[in-house]
């Protein structure tokens, strides 16, 4: 009986202690207390005080770092500082995220930067001072990891299939589509792995179209762009600069980052390329 009225209590406590927090037609309210407005333009919010003074702005941001893995959060802008944007995260009091209820609840629950009084410029001066860093988790702290090392090699794919590095061949494929060369993205399902040579016309590894799987030379399997549902969602198919990119970092001995892309001279069907 103690125990369940000490928990009786406690839940008291924290309903008689909550906020009620709405947005009705760009007001927001706190317990019925008209605090700020808001409007909305191209999912970039803006916060103004009850005269309508613009404050800050926040926008939501939701992007795909390597492959399957996204990255969501909020830039917040001071509007008579434009340059300086800090990234963050944000809450949300519901499953859908990345909308208006997300921002003001943000704002207040998380950044404390709209209260009773309406927006608090010390605690928005304070966020700006000391930025509050963002909790990532393993598995985003590596694909930005993954991202930083891509972003060195800086892989294309010209229109003959030639992977470059940097602007040096490193590699080409085999087994093209028909759609190869019209569309930059891997559409077409064939029964023929794509294959990937390096420089020297070593098999690096092969791509399924069917099973969107990477199987390198030496065994190892990657699963390409797992359809997803909801805000995550991704593209159906793959980039051929997306695949290189994933074999790069699958093998590394494909393409060795140094301070600049050395490998030698690309030989194709056991035929060298002329030197220009």
């Amino acid at each position: 009986m103690k125990r369940n009225l000490i928990m009786f209590f406690t839940v008291l406590g924290f309903i008689l202690n909550a906020q009620l927090i709405k947005t009705k037609r760009g007001i927001v309210s706190l317990d019925g207390i008209h605090v700020a407005k808001i409007t909305s333009k191209s999912g970039e919010y803006t916060f103004m005080d009850l005269k309508e003074t613009p404050i800050f702005t926040m926008q939501f941001v939701d992007k795909s770092i390597v492959d399957s893995v996204r990255d969501s959060y909020v830039k917040l802008n001071r509007v008579y500082n434009r340059e300086k944007t800090l990234d963050m995260d944000y809450i949300s009091p519901s499953a859908f995220s990345g909308d208006e209820k997300s921002a003001v609840y943000t704002c207040i629950k998380a950044l404390k930067i709209i209260d009773e009084r309406g927006i608090n410029i010390k605690n928005l001066d304070e966020v700006f001072k000391n930025m509050p860093k963002r909790k990532l988790d393993a598995k985003t702290k590596e694909a930005y990891t993954i991202r930083t090392k891509i972003d060195k090699l800086n892989i294309t794919v010209n229109n003959v299939g030639e992977i470059l590095s940097n602007g040096v061949p490193v590699g080409y494929f085999t087994n093209l589509p028909v759609s190869f060369g019209s569309e930059d993205t891997i559409s077409d399902k064939t029964f023929v792995d794509i294959e990937m040579y390096d420089a020297k016309s070593k098999l690096v590894g092969k791509y399924s179209t069917t099973t969107k799987r990477i199987t390198t030379a030496g065994g190892k399997v990657f699963t390409l762009y797992r359809e997803m549902s909801g805000r995550a969602s991704i593209l159906k198919f793959p980039t051929y600069k997306a695949l290189a990119e994933r074999m790069a970092i699958l093998d590394p001995n494909f393409i060795k980052i140094k301070e600049k892309v050395e490998v030698g001279e690309v030989v194709k069907d056991g035929v060298e390329k002329e030197k220009k």
